[in-house]
Formats: structure tokens, sequence, C-alpha cells
């Protein structure tokens, strides 16, 4: 039985070991490998230490599908609000830009449950913690090594992680790049968030009239969302905050998500501009005191 390897946990590996599955005519053992702790990668969701059912969406908020992708992917989103997966997006997001013909969708449990979904329908062995260091062809087969443990050999190997982690590979595979390739690859940039998801007691209340708002008069948050009020589910309060990547060394770059009270949030819009480095990092553990956290950062 020919072996498959899939890099990378997230959507486009999830996806591709499902269709591997399901389109090939003969069976595979299909493995999917990530250097993460959880499969997502920028669909990640986290969950409360004391409340597993209490979640924060640390990747994408909710998923918006053109009229493009509407008729390009119609199998997979009927299949996924059939399922209860995806459901349409009906809670007020201020600051949304829709173009006629877009469709949002949120997933109730959270936005990795796509994901998770995917992974099982595969079949595929997921390990997790396990990060790719070189790739070796030996004797019609790729020699696939690993941060930690002897190497393991498969015929197949999908490398669906970030283009710098790809390029970052040493071994055989390295070779197999072109020059023209290469400098394609190279010109792919990455701007650096951090997700921070803050979890509240049951029955906090943020008055405030929408689930998610745009932040566009401040340069460090970019994106609120208190997560039960998009997704209308009774959860505990999860919110989303960006704090963006600056050109001045003195700044401190993340994306916050998770429950911030309103008079938090006034007080670091105002302030935040004016603030060190040294400073930041006190708002941020003034605000970290309070409730359960759970943080990421997004490559």
């Amino acid at each position: 039985m020919a072996r498959v390897l899939i890099v990378g946990a997230g959507l486009t590996g999830s996806l591709c070991a499902a269709l591997i599955r399901k389109e090939l005519p003969r069976p595979v053992h299909l493995a999917v490998w990530d250097e993460a702790g959880d499969s997502g990668g920028r669909m990640t969701t986290a969950r409360s230490p004391c409340n597993p059912e209490s979640t924060v969406d640390l990747g994408a908020q909710y998923i918006t599908c053109t009229p493009h992708y509407a008729q390009q992917h119609q199998s997979f989103y009927v299949d996924l609000l059939a399922l209860g997966i995806l459901k349409p997006l009906t809670s007020p997001i201020e600051g949304m830009v829709m173009k006629e013909g877009d469709c949002n969708f949120v997933a109730p449990q959270g936005v990795s449950s796509i994901i998770k979904h995917y992974l099982d329908e595969s079949g595929a062995d997921v390990y997790f913690r396990h990060c790719v260091t070189q790739i070796n062809l030996r004797n019609d087969k790729w020699e696939v090594s690993k941060d930690e443990g002897p190497p393991e050999l498969f015929d197949i190997v999908v490398l669906t992680m970030p283009v710098p982690q790809i390029l970052q590979l040493q071994g055989d595979v390295a070779n197999l790049i072109s020059k023209c390739q290469r400098q394609q690859l190279e010109s792919v940039s990455y701007s650096s968030r951090y997700a921070l998801g803050l979890f509240y007691e049951a029955g906090t209340k943020i008055d405030v009239p929408w689930a998610g708002q745009y932040i566009t008069s401040n340069p460090c948050i970019r994106f609120i969302s208190i997560d039960n009020k998009k997704r209308n589910i009774g959860y505990k309060c999860c919110h989303q905050l960006p704090w963006p990547v600056d050109s001045s060394p003195q700044t401190f770059p993340c994306v916050w998500r998770g429950c911030v009270h309103p008079v938090q949030l006034r007080w670091l819009r105002h302030f935040c501009p004016k603030l060190n480095r040294e400073e930041k990092y006190i708002v941020l553990e003034a605000i970290l005191e309070g409730p359960e956290t759970q943080m990421a950062r997004m490559p």
C-alpha cells in the first residue's frame, strides 16, 4: 500500500487529505504531520482551560463566499451547511465591506471544526509536534526527517505549510525548486499577527450593538469579535483585538481575540498610539490579570 504524507494540518492539508481519500482508485496509507500542537493553521480555535465547551477563534473569524467560488466549490458549501459545520452569518459586523453576491458564514463550533471535519473524513493518521526539517530521495521513495525521532519513508509527499517553511527545508527537495520558482516563492510576504482569546465567566455582558467590529482609527487594534455573539451561541464571551506589525522597533505586534470590557477598549483606543513598548506590556499584563487567556501567533 502506498504511503502518502501531507505536511500541514490547516485547511489546505486537511481538504487535500480528504480529497485524496475520496478520489484515489486504490487504498493508500495517509499521514498528516503538523509542527503545531493542534490542527487549524490560520483557522485555529482555542478552548478555555476551565471549560472545553467555551471556545474562541484565533484565526479566521468568518468565511466569505464570492459568486465565483460559490459556483466552483458549491458541493463543499452544501455539505458543510447540511452538516451544521457552517451556518449563515447573521450577527452584525461593523465595518464589513460587502460586495454584490457575497455570502458570509460562521462555524458554530469554531472555525477549526472545518479542518477537523476534513481530517476525520480522510481517515488519516494525524501527528502533531512533527516539524519536518529535511526531505531526501532514497530508492524512489521520499525520506522525511523531522526535528525529533527517526526519518520515515513515503511514496508521495504533499507540502501545504507556509512558503518560508518550504524554503527552509534541507535535502534533495531543495533541488526540485527551479530558480524562477524560488524567486516567486521568495517574493511572497507575510505580516505577523498575534491572536489573544480571553474567557470570562458566563453571564458577563458587553453592552455593544455588534458581534464584531473592524477598527480603522487605531494603529494597534484592528478587529474585535465577541465570539459567542458572532456565532449565535450561549457560550462564554470571547473577543478579538489586533496589534499589527509597525515599522518602529518600539511597537509590540499582536492580534488580540477575547472578551474585553468596553472601558478597557476606550482606554486602549485613546492611549495605545502614545505608549512605548514597555508601557504596552503593562497594558497587556493588566488585561491578562483577570480572565483566562489563550494566545497564538498568526504567521
